[in-house]
């Protein structure tokens, strides 16, 4: 077994790998797992690490806590954006990263429990498998929260997982999708209790582990390929975003812990 940890004033990655399963889990409890930019980068690590480890046949991803997969991105982080172009280099990085997820050659579970909101939603759509407890919650509700909006090929990814009636009430309507509609949706695999959660979670590694790894292999990257072919360049649109001034209202309402006050520019 292997272990790798970041310190815990950033937040930690924890990777291990036992018996052909390798597990990544998000560890910062405090903030319901939100991601800081060393969070990010670690991952960002351990994905290139398991691209090429062909012991591993599946990967897991998971959140400590008990109330989170992941909250999406640590927001105080974005106090630092002065521009638009800080916007785009932000979704820029955010894709390099679930693209990683959405291209390792093993097949991926995501083990949610409780949110899966932003950035934590992209993370488990990128996964193949989704298996969750009836707590869960998946959204994007930034419509409500910072102003801003996801990149093209996120935003493909959640009409290829939900369907764009669903994707609009997420993004339009900032609503979040509760467990048993993720799994009436196909969105996720299987709802189980959080006691029986870790169990449900073993059974499916163990299930994908015993399949044909060439087979997994390359059906997956046909679906990648479809998923991601001719996708538009949009970083118009998210230059905007970010660049409004109620993004940058939205981040000081969302510090401050109050409601923010939108003007539309």
């Amino acid at each position: 077994m292997s272990n790798v940890k970041l310190p815990a004033r950033d937040g930690a990655v924890h990777f291990t790998t036992e018996g052909g399963v390798a597990n990544i889990t998000f560890d910062r409890p405090e903030a319901r797992n939100a991601m800081t930019w060393a969070m990010y980068e670690r991952l960002h690590s351990i994905c290139e690490r398991l691209r090429d480890d062909r012991s591993v046949r599946v990967v897991r991803f998971q959140g400590t806590g008990g109330e989170a997969f992941v909250a999406g991105t640590d927001i105080a982080q974005f106090q630092a954006f002065k521009t638009g172009d800080d916007g785009v280099a932000y979704e820029r990085g955010i894709d390099a990263g679930v693209a990683l997820i959405e291209s390792l050659p093993q097949p991926t579970v995501a083990v949610v429990q409780g949110w899966a909101i932003g950035g934590g939603l992209a993370i488990a759509s990128a996964c193949d498998f989704r298996i969750a407890t009836p707590d869960s919650r998946f959204g994007v509700p930034i419509a409500r929260t910072l102003g801003n909006c996801l990149s093209v090929a996120n935003v493909a990814r959640l009409l290829a997982a939900f369907g764009r009636p669903r994707v609009e009430r997420l993004l339009l309507l900032a609503e979040l999708i509760g467990a048993e509609e993720a799994l009436a949706s196909g969105f996720l695999l299987e709802v189980v209790p959080a006691d029986g959660l870790e169990a449900a979670a073993q059974k499916l590694c163990s299930r994908l582990a015993a399949l044909a790894p060439v087979t997994q292999q390359v059906s997956k990257d046909t679906l990648n390929r479809l998923l991601r072919h001719d996708l538009p360049v949009a970083d118009d649109l998210i230059r905007r975003s970010y660049g409004s001034e109620d993004f940058h209202e939205g981040v000081r309402a969302f510090v401050a812990k109050r409601p923010p006050v939108w003007q539309g520019r």
